[in-house]
């Protein structure tokens, strides 16, 4: 979220303002798949939500063959049955908090980025996990919407109230007659 508190374009040679940036203010946040289109609902946001989850789930349909033909490969490579099983938990555990991980990023911005980081790995590993999070979030919104817009509400707040305390020339308030205010006390 961009708090611009100059006019558009200024300092900046004409035609180098980014995309959108017709108005001053808090500028929201592009999401993945779905640019600004989720601010109003516009643009093919309802198509571009029906892409994401017909996207999401061919991915994590086409992830689990992958995965499923992975798996045979071990059999045929005759590595054991506790391999196999550690295997399946592995995938399993991994999937489940990817899924989880995702899930709580799309209302909630991690509280510490240096785990999250850290978990980077493992949710690499249950991507299957992380993909179902998002094909079944693009039935209530665009992943992610629900912070990008609280944030963004949150940033026009502040920008209207900033901007409503400064109306006025100051110095023109003090030449004003005293009409309605009290007389001062002796």
């Amino acid at each position: 979220m961009s708090e611009n508190s100059e006019a558009p374009g200024a300092g900046n040679p004409p035609g180098s303002e980014p995309p959108g940036s017709t108005t001053p203010g808090p500028q929201p946040e592009p999401l993945l798949f779905f640019g600004t289109t989720w601010v109003d609902h516009d643009g093919g946001y309802g198509l571009r939500r029906a892409g994401a989850a017909v996207g999401s789930l061919a991915a994590a349909v086409a992830a689990c063959f992958v995965l499923r033909l992975a798996f045979q490969g071990l059999e045929i490579a005759d590595v054991g049955s506790l391999v196999g099983i550690l295997i399946v938990l592995m995938f399993a555990i991994c999937s489940a908090v990817a899924f989880r991980k995702t899930w709580e990023g799309f209302s909630r911005r991690p509280a510490d980025p240096a785990r999250e980081a850290n978990l980077r790995g493992l949710k690499t590993i249950g991507f299957v996990g992380s993909l179902i999070a998002y094909f079944l979030r693009t039935f209530k919104e665009a992943p992610g919407e629900q912070l990008r817009r609280t944030e963004y509400e949150t940033a026009l707040a502040r920008y209207a109230k900033r901007r409503s305390s400064r109306t006025g020339n100051p110095a023109a308030r003090k030449t004003r007659t005293t009409k309605g205010k009290r007389p001062k006390r002796k």
